[in-house]
């Protein structure tokens, strides 16, 4: 996973100075989308690594499944990308920048984990709370995962605040064999 992020990191910056630059931050952020979901696609990844085709064709069939989504700098990156024999890196590439754009606009994306699906006010109150904690704009998603029991993690970059009943759990165990 780091080896995959190093090598995805220039090309995230270089996506990410070049939209900066023509004001498209936005736009760049559905043509990564759009690239990363199609090259995590399993049956199109085998197509995307295939030794007979060229980088040229790699970088076509990509193109071509996309469609008219792609505006000619996202189709550039793919030819780059295939040439480099990195189109693996797209959705890597599309994280990393879209955590480059969070800080540039003060902002943090936080995932909740729950054993249960979180209220409206719930989620709202969390937010606020993370907001004043972390000092930016927080846009919370949750997820539901029934094997924690009770509690939340939390997981906002780096940042993992586990207050889940199986996380304290764990660490009761292991205190306990220690």
């Amino acid at each position: 996973m780091a080896e995959l992020t190093t090598l995805a990191r220039p090309y995230a910056k270089a996506v990410f100075a070049e939209a900066s630059e023509k004001s498209a931050l936005d736009a760049w952020s559905d043509d990564l989308a759009v690239l990363s979901a199609f090259a995590a696609d399993a049956d199109l990844a085998k197509v995307l690594v295939h030794p007979s085709l060229t980088s040229e064709q790699q970088a076509q069939a990509l193109i071509d499944v996309c469609g008219d989504k792609l505006n000619e700098a996202a189709k550039n990156l793919v030819a780059v990308l295939a040439e480099n024999k990195r189109l693996a890196l797209l959705p890597e590439i599309a994280e990393l920048y879209e955590e480059l754009k969070a800080k540039l606009q003060n902002a943090v994306d936080v995932v909740v984990t729950s054993a249960y699906e979180l209220s409206d006010a719930q989620a709202e109150k969390l937010a606020a709370a993370l907001k004043a904690k972390l000092q930016c704009d927080v846009r919370v998603t949750s997820e539901v995962d029934e094997s924690l029991i009770g509690g939340a993690i939390i997981r906002a970059g780096d940042l993992v605040i586990d207050g889940s009943l199986t996380g304290k759990l764990s660490k009761l165990a292991e205190a306990m064999k220690s």
